[in-house]
């Protein structure tokens, strides 16, 4: 069953860490997705700009709208996903709780795809 891991985190928070400690969590996330591609798990990954970066399209009065910026104000901002092969949500869980902003405040949605 493929699962989609949305990594969360707060950008402000984000910024806030020292440059050569982010640097650290990203080769972190460099080694866990080696580690992912050698048990055939990993399918696909990335990280996202800046939530300032997004265009929204929604509907309004039945027609699309565009406006700049992220879909809704949250604390937490997307800033990446891994799509991962996994047997169960067990095994999907077992991955997310390695992502390494978790123990930065980070937090990881764990979604199943639709077959």
């Amino acid at each position: 069953m493929r699962y989609l891991l949305l990594c969360c985190i707060e950008e402000k928070r984000w910024e806030e860490i020292p440059e050569s400690q982010r640097n650290g969590i990203m080769r972190e996330y460099g080694e866990l997705l080696q580690s992912l591609d050698r048990s055939g798990q990993h399918l696909a990954s990335a990280q996202l700009q800046s939530s300032s970066t997004a265009t929204t399209v929604r509907g309004r009065n039945g027609k699309p709208v565009i406006t700049d910026g992220p879909f809704a104000e949250t604390k937490e901002q997307l800033g990446g996903y891994h799509l991962v092969e996994c047997k169960n949500l067990d095994e999907a869980i077992s991955i997310a709780k390695r992502i390494p902003t978790i123990p930065h405040g980070g937090t990881v949605e764990v979604r199943p795809l639709m077959a």
